[in-house]
Formats: structure tokens, C-alpha cells, sequence
């Protein structure tokens, strides 16, 4: 019995076929840089017991969770931000790249760093 492709094994996502499709990789590099530019959010959150995550061969993308039927993202916001909107900010960022439902979750609050 063979062993499925990496790409199937390391991100719970199947590519499509052919030569655009991107690989997952590339695909939880982008969320993952993508929340960080959306207003509010401080970072990502690997989850209580660092469990979200997308795990790639060698490395991982924390607070990105990819599967075949939603995307899972974890984020610590700054404190002010408002919770909902910055949440549903996320949320219309990532669906656009994902195209399946993102499901966020909003692990911590944290004081902005004061610009010197």
C-alpha cells in the first residue's frame, strides 16, 4: 500500500490539479501572513496546548489549522480592538484565499507595544 503524497498528509488539504493550484504549504504561509496584516491583530496563537498548527515537511505554521472543509485560525488581538469586527475581518481575509468556511477563535488580548 503506498503512502499518500506529503502535501495530503502534512495540511489535511488536497490540492487541485494542475500547474496553478497552490501547494498547501504556500497556501498556510499566505493566511498566515495575511491575518497578520488585518488591524487588530497582534499575531497568531497556537492554541492552549500548541495545537493548531499547519504541520509541513520540517516546519510548521502555527495558528493556521487547513482541512478539506474549513480553516481554522487562532489569533491574540490588541487590547481595544474590537473583538467582533477584527474577528470578522479575519474571517473575510482568509475565506478569500481558503474558499471554505474560517472558523476563528480569538485566544488572547494583548497591550499594544509603545512606539519609541
Amino acid at each position: 500500500m503506498s503512502q499518500p503524497p506529503v502535501d495530503q498528509i502534512s495540511s489535511g488539504r488536497v490540492p487541485a490539479g494542475g500547474p496553478s493550484a497552490p501547494r498547501p504549504d504556500d497556501l498556510a504561509d499566505r493566511v498566515a501572513a495575511a491575518v497578520r496584516t488585518v488591524p487588530g491583530v497582534a499575531d497568531l496563537h497556537t492554541g492552549t496546548f500548541g495545537e493548531v498548527g499547519t504541520h509541513l515537511p520540517g516546519r510548521r505554521v502555527d495558528g493556521v489549522q487547513i482541512r478539506t472543509e474549513y480553516c481554522a485560525v487562532h489569533v491574540v488581538l490588541y487590547w481595544g480592538s474590537p473583538v467582533l469586527e477584527t474577528a470578522d475581518r479575519v474571517r473575510s481575509t482568509v475565506s478569500r484565499l481558503v474558499g471554505t468556511r474560517v472558523d476563528v477563535t480569538v485566544e488572547d488580548v494583548v497591550m499594544a507595544t509603545p512606539t519609541v
